[in-house]
């Protein structure tokens, strides 16, 4: 019903390195949980919702494929945080989840400092579809 993404450190006295993220493979399940079952229209907790889901299908896509991408979401003892990042041989790439099409996001700067190699892409409504691919 719920599965934990591990935090990704490369540097433990910078990182948070101890930590998981719980999530549910069900939003329903969590919906029911919190006993909110409100439109999405409605509802505060969208982006959380949008972050729940859309990591939730990657994983399950991931594993549906037998591919090595390992997934993991990433913060400091700042609480600077990336939602989502993906390790395939040696390859970084950083996600964030974004529901608001709207809105101006971008990575963390304090991870594209410590790892300026790495990919970085902004999830939303409308490019999820090639991020699910």
């Amino acid at each position: 019903m719920v599965y934990r993404l591990n935090a990704f450190s490369k540097n433990p006295r910078k990182e948070v390195s101890k930590m998981s993220k719980v999530y549910f493979w069900d939003n329903g399940i969590r919906n029911a949980i919190i006993d909110d079952f409100s439109a999405l229209d409605m509802r505060n907790d969208k982006g959380q919702l949008w972050e729940n889901m859309i990591i939730g299908e990657r994983l399950k896509i991931n594993a549906w494929r037998h591919n090595s991408r390992k997934g993991y979401f990433w913060r400091n003892y700042n609480q600077s945080e990336v939602d989502y990042i993906e390790v395939e041989k040696g390859v970084f790439r950083a996600f964030e989840m974004e529901w608001n099409t709207n809105k101006k996001v971008s990575i963390n700067k304090a991870f594209t400092n410590s790892y300026p190699d790495a990919q970085t892409e902004i999830i939303n409504p409308q490019n999820a579809q090639s991020f699910l691919m």
